[in-house]
């Protein structure tokens, strides 16, 4: 099976044909272009256009060339995982998110619709959440358990 590598050119000034034969002849092919303008207010953004917020739990890297882990979310999203395997009700969960200072992405307390709107995000990010070690450590320290 081929791998591939990927790169991002951020352009910032007129656009050149140059940048493209250069990476043609080193072996690049193009895959996608871009584009973006600022919105007038009395505008609506046109069907098609990139309007998908950034998956609760990631963030964008400092170079803005892919999405990380944002700590404190993914957190978080531990905690609402733990408590909904262990049965809590949402009333609950909220509380315990709230009591813990975790705030949703627009700085506001946690509610029951919001953490049921988060359910989508969370069967996406189980597996990779219950095959980390930071689980398996959490979930063996409240058992008395430690994994290698």
């Amino acid at each position: 099976m081929p791998h591939f590598e990927r790169i991002r050119d951020v352009v910032s000034g007129p656009f050149s044909l140059d940048i493209i034969q250069q990476r043609a002849s080193a072996g690049w092919r193009m895959v996608s272009i871009e584009w973006r303008r600022e919105l007038p207010d009395s505008e609506t953004p046109s069907e098609g256009a990139w309007g998908e917020d950034i998956p609760y739990g990631l963030r964008i890297s400092e170079d803005g060339l892919r999405l990380e882990v944002d700590s404190v979310e993914n957190h978080s999203l531990m905690l609402m995982m733990e408590l909904l395997g262990q049965d809590f009700s949402y009333s609950a969960i909220v509380s315990s998110l709230n009591e813990a200072g975790f705030r949703t992405r627009d700085g506001k307390p946690w509610t029951r619709v919001a953490v049921f709107n988060m359910m989508p995000r969370l069967i996406e990010v189980g597996p990779r959440m219950f095959a980390s070690e930071e689980w398996r450590s959490q979930q063996g320290a409240r058992a008395g358990i430690q994994h290698p």
